[in-house]
């Protein structure tokens, strides 16, 4: 199936969902909304939508006849999700996914009581959002992707990517990016012989202009920091890094599908079906505040060897052999 039929399918997927449960709503329909930061129709977020639905469905919660599903989304503007937020506890919902650590606060400032299933918010103790890992304590719980030492982590494989490297660049959207990292970024990086150098940026402008600017120097490699702005922006950050010729490292996998060169992290699909497991134990009665927030169990790495041979990079074997995938 080609990617514009996939897209066109799910979509009308998505639309019918909300349709047939009005027509068929009865005493024992279930309302699930979702709130993403991402433009709708973007391919990834539509796959992990997907995966939810199709989840929540093997659970028994079937397209009409009990549940119905709402999504929203911001088109990557940050500013637009109180708003949302609020529009979607103004439709009572039994539950509410929510993806990242904006989408998260967007909620909890929107209500302290509907139950709130998260993926990619990955300081929720910190953020507020949970009491512990253990016991939530409140509506909020869900699922972290990555731990708190993986900026070291991901200073460690670029290395070894690029054993000369001596400067990485750490680029974010301070809008978006809540600095999880940054305490596991700074202890790595001396230990590695790297300096690590903030590169914020607001817009594709920017993200050129600093990424530009920054390759002007030998011996420089770019870290991609979690953030929904630098997901968004995917396409023309690997576009923008290869121009360069930079070894870089990427948090999501769908940047390995815009052509990046590395990506260590979770597999955010497999979350969201988790997310959906959490869903259907709370609309049979249990309560956020009783279900654990859940790390990561295992990583993926996935190293593309197509665009390392395009951009004149020899992986060392020994990394080859320690990924996951290997795209040639």
């Amino acid at each position: 199936m080609k990617r514009r039929e996939f897209i066109s399918l799910l979509g009308g997927a998505a639309a019918a969902w909300p349709l047939a449960a009005s027509a068929q709503q009865g005493e024992g329909m279930r309302r699930v909304a979702v709130l993403e930061n991402l433009p709708e129709g973007d391919p990834d977020t539509l796959t992990m939508v997907s995966a939810f639905r199709q989840r929540l469905q093997e659970l028994g919660w079937s397209d009409g006849r009990n549940a119905r599903m709402e999504v929203r989304w911001s088109g990557g503007d940050a500013d637009r999700l109180p708003a949302l937020g609020a529009q979607l506890v103004a439709l009572k919902p039994d539950v509410i996914l929510g993806r990242s650590t904006p989408v998260v606060a967007a909620l909890r400032q929107a209500s302290a009581t509907v139950p709130i299933v998260f993926v990619n918010a990955n300081d929720p103790i910190r953020s507020g959002f949970v009491q512990s890992l253990a016991r939530p304590g409140g509506n909020i719980t869900g699922f972290i992707s990555w731990d708190s030492k993986m900026g070291g982590k991901w200073l460690e494989i670029l290395k070894e990517i690029a054993p000369g490297l001596v400067r990485v660049a750490l680029l974010h959207n301070p809008q978006t990016y809540t600095g999880q990292q940054d305490e596991s970024l700074a202890a790595a990086a001396p230990a590695l012989g790297i300096t690590a150098t903030a590169l914020p940026f607001r817009d594709a402008v920017e993200i050129e202009r600093g990424v530009g600017d920054f390759a002007r120097q030998a011996n420089g490699g770019l870290l991609v920091l979690p953030d929904s702005s630098t997901l968004l922006h995917r396409d023309f950050i690997v576009t923008v890094v290869g121009r360069h010729r930079l070894p870089a490292i990427y948090p999501f996998r769908a940047f390995i599908t815009s052509g990046g060169l590395a990506y260590y992290g979770t597999n955010t699909r497999d979350q969201y079906r988790q997310a959906a497991e959490y869903v259907d134990r709370i609309l049979r009665g249990a309560k956020p505040a009783d279900l654990p927030v859940q790390a990561p169990t295992r990583y993926e790495l996935i190293i593309n060897l197509k665009t390392a041979q395009a951009l004149d990079f020899e992986i060392p074997p020994t990394l080859l052999t320690r990924a996951d995938e290997v795209i040639e």
